[in-house]
């Protein structure tokens, strides 16, 4: 079978996963990138608020997209790009998710897609101390310029996904994950007012339905953190770890998160108890300490992946850089790439 797929990359305009504000599609046949597309769009209707944090990240401005169409209208043509392929993105789980959740707010149905995710066969082939796209981009050979520009993220992943293939030896998206002993994933589809919405998308009908408490507050019922004088930071109290509660062996195996052993640092949006039992809910096993069996570990405090470079971490990222140092495969995740394979929307308090 051919190498034959289409990449795919969302960017939101908020920390729900249904509110798309743009997308970028990169068809390959034969292992080459044969076709491009790129819509911008406004989200469905009540998700469509932009958030700062994701502006700072993508640059859209609901300004770029007041004239474009809803997600809903524009979606018959970027289900007809993708046809019948599968799906390729680095953490599918988000990308997958942001198709599910948007068309079920939009009350459309949603089809069925087989998929790969770039992120769990990047830490299957390149010994990496981050797999975010850059790093996983540059491991392949792949140029990205602009990252977070959803038609170049599109691109880098499906150059990403062929040099995996061509690593494997395999001639298909099937043949990569046979070649690593996975069954390649499958998002199932859904028909409105048959099948009950996904939890991320229940949990935003909640918010945005009568009586929601407003989305424009720090936290709900809660006023923002005190600032010292004279600093440029917002105090907060030292993470307290918590329980370590178990991984639960029936989460989706094929989630980026499953099977690993994670471990937190830094301050983050949310309790450390409320983001090990998130992990743990995915199949990850939180840990409080940094070790030989650590695989994952989360950075707060507006970490990025480019700080491994700069050497702007923690005490445990550095005892992570260590371990890599001495062979074992550890990776670094920032908070935002955490809270997007959570599939959830921002804490309140994210930086």
């Amino acid at each position: 079978m051919p190498l034959d797929f289409t990449a795919i990359d969302f960017e939101t305009a908020n920390g729900f996963r249904g509110s798309p504000c743009s997308v970028g599609l990169v068809r390959v046949r034969d292992g080459r990138a044969v076709e491009r597309a790129h819509w911008l769009m406004r989200p469905p209707e009540g998700h469509d608020h932009f958030d700062p944090r994701n502006v700072a990240v993508h640059g859209i401005r609901p300004e770029d997209v007041a004239h474009a169409p809803r997600f809903a209208d524009v979606f018959a043509e970027i289900g007809g790009f993708i046809g019948d392929d599968v799906l390729a993105a680095h953490n599918a789980a988000f990308d997958l998710g942001v198709i599910r959740s948007a068309l079920e707010v939009s009350a459309l149905p949603a089809p069925a897609y087989d998929y790969a995710c770039t992120v769990v066969l990047s830490r299957r082939t390149y010994d990496l101390p981050s797999h975010s796209l850059p790093f996983a981009a540059r491991a392949a050979g792949v140029e990205l310029e602009r990252h977070h520009d959803a038609a170049e993220d599109a691109a880098a992943c499906a150059g990403v996904l062929v040099d995996i293939a061509r690593r494997h030896g395999a001639d298909s998206v099937g043949g990569v994950y046979g070649a690593l002993g996975l069954s390649l994933p499958r998002q199932d589809g859904f028909v409105p007012g048959v099948d009950e919405p996904s939890r991320p998308t229940a949990r935003a009908i909640a918010r945005t339905g009568p009586g929601a408490p407003d989305r424009g507050r720090t936290t709900a019922g809660r006023a923002p953190r005190s600032r010292p004088a004279g600093t440029g930071r917002a105090w907060a109290p030292w993470p307290t770890e918590g329980a370590n509660p178990l991984a639960n062996a029936a989460a989706d195996p094929n989630h980026p998160l499953f099977g690993h052993r994670i471990v937190f640092t830094g301050t983050l949006g949310m309790t450390r108890s409320e983001a090990k039992e998130r992990a743990a809910a995915l199949g990850a096993q939180p840990a409080s300490t940094v070790t030989r069996a650590t695989t994952i570990l989360v950075v707060g405090d507006g970490f990025v992946a480019s700080d491994l470079v700069s050497g702007r971490v923690t005490s445990k990222a550095r005892r992570v850089l260590e371990l890599r140092e001495r062979g074992q495969r550890v990776e670094v995740l920032s908070e935002a790439e955490f809270l997007q394979m959570l599939g959830g929307r921002w804490p309140a308090r994210s930086a």
